[in-house]
Parts: C-alpha cells; sequence; structure tokens
C-alpha cells in the first residue's frame, strides 16, 4: 500500500500536493490533543501580541493563541466535514442505486425526492434551520445537517451511471444465474461508480466546510465551538483588520485556501486514478 501510494505521488503532482497538505493539516488537527489551551477560554494569553517565539501566529483580543486554536479549528472544521460527506455517501449511494436499478415507480418516487432537494435554494434554507437550532448545532449536528442537505447532485450521478451499467451483459447474466437485486447492485455495480462516489466525495466535503464558514461567519452556529468558520467570525467582529492584527484573520483564510485547492487536487487526481477510462487513455499516449 505505502508503494502504490509513492508511485502515485511520483505519477501524478496534483495528488502529491493534495495529499501532502492534507496530511499536514490531519498532523496539525492531532496536534490540539496536546493544547495547553482549552479553546473556549478567553483571556488565557496576553492580547493583541503579535507573532513571537512565544507565539507563533500571535494573540487575538479575547485572549486566545492563534496557533493552538487554529489546531482545533482545523480537526473540528475537518471532522465536521467528514460527518457530511460520510452522511451524504449514504443517501446517495443508497438512493442513486435504488433508483436507477429498479426504475418503473420507485425510480420516479425517488427521483421526485432528488429534484426536490436540487432546486432547493439550499443557503437560505440552511440559514433558517440554524438560527432555529443554533445552540445545538456542535460539530457532529452540523455534520449531519449538512450532509442531510447535501446529496442530491451525487444521486442523479450514480442514477446515471447504474443506468448504464444496468443495459450490460453481465447483469442479464447475473439476474439469469439467481442473483438478487441487493447483491447484484452492492456487488456488481458498487466497483464501477466507487470511483465517482471518492471524487463526489472531496467535492462534498469541500460545499460542507464553505457552507460551515458562510454559517459562522453570519454566527448561526454554536461560535464557542472553535473552526476555521468561528475563528473568521471573531476576527471579523473584532475589526483585526482595522486594528491591523493580520495574523488574527489570515489564518483562518488561509487554511481554507490551502484546504480547498487540497481537496480538489485530489478529486481531480483520484478521478483519473480510479476510472478505467482514462486509464486506458494514458496507456495509449
Amino acid at each position: 500500500m505505502l508503494r502504490t501510494l509513492a508511485d502515485m505521488m511520483n505519477q501524478d503532482k496534483r495528488f502529491a500536493f493534495g495529499f501532502t497538505v492534507m496530511l499536514i493539516l490531519v498532523a496539525l488537527a492531532f496536534l490540539s490533543l496536546f493544547s495547553p489551551h482549552d479553546p473556549r477560554q478567553w483571556n488565557v494569553v496576553p492580547r493583541d501580541r503579535p507573532p513571537s517565539t512565544q507565539h507563533l501566529l500571535g494573540t487575538t483580543s479575547t485572549g486566545q493563541d492563534v496557533s493552538w486554536q487554529a489546531t482545533w479549528a482545523i480537526r473540528n472544521t475537518l471532522l465536521m466535514s467528514l460527518i457530511a460527506m460520510l452522511s451524504s455517501r449514504v443517501l446517495a449511494i443508497v438512493i442513486g442505486l435504488l433508483a436507477g436499478y429498479s426504475g418503473g415507480t420507485l425510480d420516479r418516487i425517488l427521483m421526485t425526492l432528488t429534484d426536490s432537494f436540487v432546486i432547493l435554494p439550499l443557503l437560505p434554507i440552511l440559514i433558517l434551520v440554524a438560527s432555529i437550532l443554533k445552540q445545538s448545532l456542535s460539530v457532529v449536528n452540523l455534520g449531519i445537517l449538512l450532509g442531510a442537505f447535501g446529496w442530491a447532485w451525487d444521486a442523479r450521478l450514480i442514477r446515471s451511471q447504474v443506468l448504464s451499467l444496468r443495459e450490460r451483459e453481465f447483469t442479464y447474466t447475473a439476474i439469469l444465474s439467481g442473483m438478487s437485486t441487493p447483491r447484484i447492485i452492492f456487488r456488481e455495480y458498487l466497483p464501477f461508480i466507487f470511483p465517482l462516489i471518492t471524487a463526489t466525495a472531496m467535492n462534498n466535503m469541500l460545499w460542507a466546510i464553505g457552507m460551515e464558514v458562510t454559517l459562522a461567519v453570519l454566527g448561526l452556529v454554536s461560535l464557542e465551538v472553535a473552526t476555521l468558520g468561528t475563528m473568521i467570525h471573531w476576527a471579523v467582529n473584532s475589526q483585526s483588520i482595522l486594528l491591523g492584527m493580520w495574523w488574527w484573520i489570515l489564518t483562518p483564510v488561509v487554511i481554507c485556501i490551502f484546504i480547498f485547492i487540497a481537496l480538489y487536487m485530489l478529486s481531480l487526481s483520484i478521478n483519473e486514478i480510479l476510472d478505467p477510462r482514462l486509464r486506458v487513455q494514458r496507456m495509449t499516449k
């Protein structure tokens, strides 16, 4: 496995960049376990200090160390996006596979439900729901909430892939051999749509992080929980830009940019690596 990973990093610079950035971010998130400060407490360090040897990324107007707070923010943001991705993948895979394979009435019902979520203006709805559930929107709850709204487009993509697989000869062979529908769907079809699932998973994490930052900047999540969004919220509300405290606002913004670029690069790279059609194209060049 390590050899395969090394080969992928050597062959694709995009994968190497994205994987390296995410590995560094995961390591920083792990460092939060050794933080000397509780991220929810204020005035634990001197306020408004610029970056120094004692405080690598300076301190905030609330008396928090930006570097240690960033480790907690990375950890919570990645955890939230992972929960959102996993919960939305379950919905997208089950609905997409069932709708694509079964057809008929069940397909129409599931696609009507899916289209309803596709056409919904998600941001206004999430703002409304978040404003109602603000006090209970922990990292886990926010991830589940975003996952419940982030599956529809991917379910349609999976369904379209299954529709083409349903017409292939191995499907008829499996049916004639007496293979059950769940076994055909999850054993025969799932390997074919795995590249699509993986690529859309990265995109879904990007979307979840963007939504979390948006809701946090608007003050619609639990602001006591350290995330990249809440770091930006407190920096903006404390007028860090006007006060010249560039390290406070720049730290979460730069981290967000690196996460977005890394996940996008991984999405492109993994899609090309796992897609058999693209592998054939590279071999014929």
